[in-house]
């Protein structure tokens, strides 16, 4: 079983912060953590499938630059041999994976994912659309809130980047809990603003933090 990245106290406390938020707005929050949005097998073999292919081609004109000649099976041999030895190693330690991968690609897989817990944790059929998701992807290093129709009309990207910016510092730091329940009261105060309780506002969503 996966060990959890938070304490079933941290836990309490971010969920405490969701409902503390949600109490000033008629807005829904939930918090997401990811360890990893991908296994990244696939891009990392094929990085390391191209590096050996580029590494063999360089072997090939230095043997023949000092006149050592080798066998076609023996050297098609060796190049299987190198493939199947890196593909060992990524399959036996996926730590190795990401390291491999651009991080273009990395951020596109985790905004990915955060787009499909968006719509997985049905935040985007609440009554007012007023729904927001925190999202955090470890591995990665990526965090970003998506926000449903009836917020993104009201909130510069620049607030929403702030409060990404600061919850990915204190995942650096190792403070998740920290960084999920400041980013909660940030995101709580904006919603405070232009979406304040309503009468008969009911709690559509759990107020607890995923990880997945």
């Amino acid at each position: 079983m996966t060990r959890s990245a938070l304490t079933p106290e941290q836990h309490r406390r971010v969920a405490q912060a969701i409902r503390e938020a949600e109490g000033r707005t008629s807005g829904e929050i939930i918090c997401v953590l990811a360890r990893s949005s991908d296994s990244y097998f696939y891009p990392a073999a094929f990085a390391v499938t191209i590096g050996l292919l580029a590494a063999s081609l360089i072997a090939a004109v230095l043997l023949d630059r000092i006149w050592i000649i080798l066998p076609i099976w023996q050297f098609v041999a060796a190049q299987l041999l190198s493939l199947a030895t890196a593909l060992l190693l990524l399959w036996r330690w996926p730590a190795l994976r990401i390291r491999l991968v651009p991080r273009a690609l990395r951020y596109r897989r985790a905004h990915r994912n955060a787009i499909e817990q968006f719509l997985a944790r049905n935040i985007h059929v609440t009554e007012n659309r007023t729904g927001v998701l925190i999202f955090l992807s470890l591995a990665e290093r990526y965090a970003e809130i998506v926000a449903d129709a009836g917020i993104n009309a009201h909130v510069p990207q620049e607030k929403w980047d702030a409060v990404v910016s600061n919850l990915v510092a204190r995942a650096a730091e190792g403070d998740l809990a920290a960084g999920y329940e400041e980013a909660v009261r940030a995101c709580g105060d904006m919603l405070s603003e232009m979406f304040p309780p309503a009468t008969g506002d009911e709690n559509e969503l759990n107020d607890h933090l995923v990880e997945i």
